[in-house]
């Protein structure tokens, strides 16, 4: 990881918020296709020794994505995520929630909302997610912050790598 790039992860417990940022060494553009096309999600959005995979993905307002984070011993976790506003290459919001393999969601969910922007060459990820309730909340902030941080991580290699092929 490049230490000079910018990474903080905050909790607003009473606004049951998490605020993230991130800086990459990469083009806008190509950090926005890897947040929203599931062939480069698939490759960074699990932490490891899991990996994820998208059953299907329909990038617009109204659409979704439906994926499973898979461990090593095969388990499935599933997710549904509806995209609600999509500002191309600058902003997307989806609301997210986990389900069972048939998409039966698990409620309460949260709202993500997505920043891009880029300055210099370096592109940064501004993420705001409100859970709909605390104990949600309190219950993903025991492993989120290290699973999120290791496929920021893999995001970050994976962007390099594709940096190199252009």
């Amino acid at each position: 990881m490049n230490n000079d790039l910018l990474f903080d992860f905050n909790v607003d417990k009473t606004a049951k918020t998490v605020y993230i940022t991130r800086e990459f060494n990469a083009p806008q553009a190509l950090v926005w296709d890897a947040f929203t096309k599931a062939e480069l999600l698939d490759q960074w959005g699990a932490p490891a020794p899991m990996r994820a995979k998208t059953k299907y993905m329909d990038f617009k307002v109204g659409g979704r994505r439906f994926y499973a984070m898979i461990s090593a011993d095969g388990r499935e976790r599933w997710a549904v995520q509806e995209f609600t506003s999509i500002t191309p290459k600058t902003n997307f919001k989806m609301y997210n929630a986990f389900s069972d393999k048939d998409e039966n969601r698990e409620l309460p969910g949260s709202e993500w909302d997505y920043n891009f922007s880029e300055q210099n060459g370096i592109a940064r990820v501004d993420i705001i997610i409100f859970n709909e309730s605390f104990e949600r909340l309190e219950k993903l902030l025991e492993g989120f912050k290290i699973g999120f941080t290791m496929t920021l991580t893999n995001l970050e290699n994976l962007l390099s790598t594709l940096s190199e092929k252009q």
